[in-house]
């Protein structure tokens, strides 16, 4: 059960293993780009290009949708980024139970976004833990988990990136452990240590620049490429998809340009100046701070003031 390209992963892992995927659960089509075109899951697609058969259920107590899922005989059902919280009915479908693969230490970072949130909270650390799943949210016993470092530049899309390959592999670990009568002993959570990554809003990519440039330096990381955090220069949203994070006195009001080089585009925040390196202002290519700067009708000096994303 999955839906996407990070889902997509643990799939094809699965489908070069030993083991036989009887049925994917994918979440149904929708409408996706510019056109609005209905689009099936990154987990369909490849679900379809493997000849498997794929369930789209629309509500998951749905009696028909149990039934069906309990005809496979399955021994274990596998969950990684499905996107919703499975009915004890649907957990009970294979013979032994459900296991997911959730891109956190548990209990750190329960929810739907443990990648970004890892970042913004300037994380040294993450990982991921497989779980035997029961109805709370992520709050499943713990089989066996693998730590991940974070850094000093990592962005979101990438960590998601080696996330989704460390879920892969040890999803298909655990297949191996549970087909050979050697699974671990599962360990209750520590609910009282439990912190959540509840799911990101658009609002949260907005840069202000009274915050820290370390704060705002982890915010950018966080989410690039997309969607990118932003700010605006005059009426121009810019995205802003790299920058370093400078130890000086800003000595000028936040969102000042203090000057532009040929490393970046110095920005004065309520702690400390953000270096600017790679922006994109919308409707364009991204491009250095630099190029950008020498497009611009006026000059990039203490005169030059960015304005607040929200």
């Amino acid at each position: 059960m999955g839906t996407p390209d990070y889902a997509a992963k643990s799939l094809r892992a699965l489908l070069g293993s030993r083991h036989r995927v009887r049925v994917v659960v994918t979440r149904p089509d929708k409408p996706r780009g510019r056109g609005q075109q209905m689009e099936p899951s990154p987990v369909k697609q490849l679900a379809l290009e493997a000849g498997l058969e794929v369930l789209e259920p629309v509500a998951l107590r749905d009696e028909a949708f149990l039934g069906k899922l309990r005809s496979y005989g399955a021994d274990l059902g596998l969950v990684v980024a499905y996107g919703r919280i499975l009915p004890r009915a649907a957990l009970d479908a294979p013979r032994l139970g459900c296991l997911n693969a959730h891109a956190s230490i548990l209990p750190q970072l329960r929810g739907a976004a443990p990648i970004e949130r890892a970042v913004l909270g300037g994380l040294a650390e993450t990982g991921v833990t497989i779980m035997q799943m029961n109805e709370g949210l992520d709050e499943g016993d713990i089989l066996f988990s693998r730590t991940l470092p974070i850094g000093a530049t990592t962005t979101g899309a990438q960590l998601r990136e080696e996330l989704g390959d460390l879920s892969a592999a040890m999803l298909v670990e655990a297949v191996d452990l549970f087909a050979n009568s050697a699974a671990p002993s599962p360990v209750a959570q520590d609910h009282d240590a439990a912190t959540f990554a509840p799911p990101l809003r658009k609002i949260e990519a907005a840069l202000t620049w009274k915050d820290s440039a370390q704060a705002l330096g982890l915010r950018i990381r966080a989410f690039a490429p997309r969607p990118g955090a932003f700010a605006f220069d005059g009426k121009t949203r810019l995205k802003v998809l790299e920058a370093r994070v400078l130890n000086q006195d800003p000595g000028a009001a936040p969102g000042t340009v203090l000057g532009v080089s040929a490393t970046g585009w110095r920005v004065a925040c309520g702690d400390g100046v953000l270096e600017i390196t790679i922006l994109q202002p919308e409707g364009k290519r991204p491009m250095s701070a630099l190029d950008y700067a020498r497009g611009l009708r006026h000059t990039a000096d203490s005169t030059h003031t960015l304005r607040d994303g929200n």
